[in-house]
């Protein structure tokens, strides 16, 4: 159900957008830029060149205390342990019966943790999070982004993507320009700059190269047009998905929810189920088998795959969760659960119109840094 336009958040840069001419939608109860004029020529520029995207509206929650570790432990799917200092980890937090409540990032800053969960699912993550929280005593949970209950030093985020996006950053701040230089794929840094600390973080959400800057909420606005002004072409979130889409990630609420098993969906990699460490649904996943292998298909017919369509294939009947056209290979792609069995190269059958369509199925992702992988 969409929420009338006087009810909706919005981020430190809808003036930006609005003055960039956006196309505004409601992206789960945010005022948020689907483009600023073409889809097609965003994604391309990422792909290329340099996109950038208003995150603002996902959510960075700082856990603090001596316990911070022992919580997460609990509270993650995947094993912080894992984490050097700086480091990102991408993780699933489940609940009881092992569904999905949300898919994050958790960066590790000495004993001190940084996580970013997604924009709609946000004030429930952290109510979870308290819950839980509230077993290891002093562990505090800190929201950043200001419309949180207990937000403290709000910030605003900035997704920098593309084959130049971090020569850019660095031109464009010069403080960060070491740590593009430097930094690894999934580590990040703290750097005190002219519009104050910044997190770098070189991570993403498009297949390219880049990094996702979280900024003071006040230097937020400042920083974007910085960037503008040097380039980076501001991308909205049409282009975000089908981005994500070719580079094989998932996105909350349409590739799983809370009734949805990490194994069926493609993430039992992120599941630590071989260690003695308990955490939330590990019991419910190790007694639950995996019902469905998360693969990728390309459409051989004209027409265009969309979610919750019918897979018709040899072993049974699939359901695509993410299908769109594909600017890079031109051709429709999708993200669906398939009968276990079925096998990269089968062909497959998807039901659009009450027509049965030719698919072959691909291992993900589509498109990564630019060049087409399957």
């Amino acid at each position: 159900m969409s929420v009338a336009p006087s009810q909706l958040k919005r981020t430190i840069l809808f003036p930006a957008h609005e003055e960039l001419q956006a196309r505004l939608v409601d992206f789960g109860g945010w005022e948020m830029p689907v483009n600023y004029g073409s889809q097609i020529e965003e994604h391309l520029a990422t792909r290329q060149h340099c996109g950038m995207f208003d995150v603002s509206h996902m959510a960075a929650v700082d856990v603090l205390g001596e316990n911070a570790n022992s919580f997460l432990e609990y509270a993650l799917a995947n094993n912080i342990n894992k984490l050097a200092d700086g480091q990102a980890l991408y993780s699933c937090m489940l609940n009881e019966s092992g569904g999905v409540i949300d898919d994050l990032i958790v960066y590790r800053f000495g004993k001190s943790y940084r996580l970013v969960i997604n924009a709609s699912t946000a004030a429930n993550d952290l109510m979870h999070l308290q819950t839980v929280a509230n077993k290891f005593p002093g562990t505090q949970l800190v929201p950043r982004r200001p419309d949180l209950l207990g937000a403290q030093d709000s910030c605003g985020m900035i997704a920098v993507q593309g084959p130049q996006a971090l020569a850019l950053i660095g031109k464009t701040i010069p403080e960060l320009n070491q740590a593009c230089q430097t930094l690894k794929v999934f580590f990040a840094e703290k750097v005190n700059t002219s519009f104050g600390e910044i997190m770098i973080g070189r991570t993403g959400y498009t297949g390219e190269d880049g990094a996702e800057l979280l900024i003071p909420i006040q230097s937020t606005v400042a920083v974007w047009n910085a960037l503008l002004k040097a380039g980076a072409r501001p991308a909205g979130l049409g282009a975000r998905d089908t981005l994500r889409l070719e580079a094989g990630m998932n996105l909350y609420g349409q590739d799983m929810n809370e009734q949805t098993s990490p194994k069926d969906v493609g993430l039992s990699w992120t599941l630590d189920l071989k260690s003695a460490r308990d955490f939330i649904g590990k019991h419910a996943l190790m007694s639950s088998p995996q019902q469905y292998v998360f693969l990728g298909l390309v459409l051989q017919d004209k027409g265009v795959l969309r979610s919750h369509q019918v897979v018709k294939t040899s072993l049974g009947d699939g359901e695509i969760t993410s299908g769109t056209y594909s600017p890079s290979m031109q051709q429709s792609i999708a993200l669906a659960k398939l009968p276990v069995g079925i096998q990269v190269n089968d062909s497959v059958k998807v039901v659009i119109r009450d027509k049965e369509l030719s698919a072959t199925v691909v291992k993900p992702p589509f498109v990564r840094h630019g060049k087409v992988l399957v």
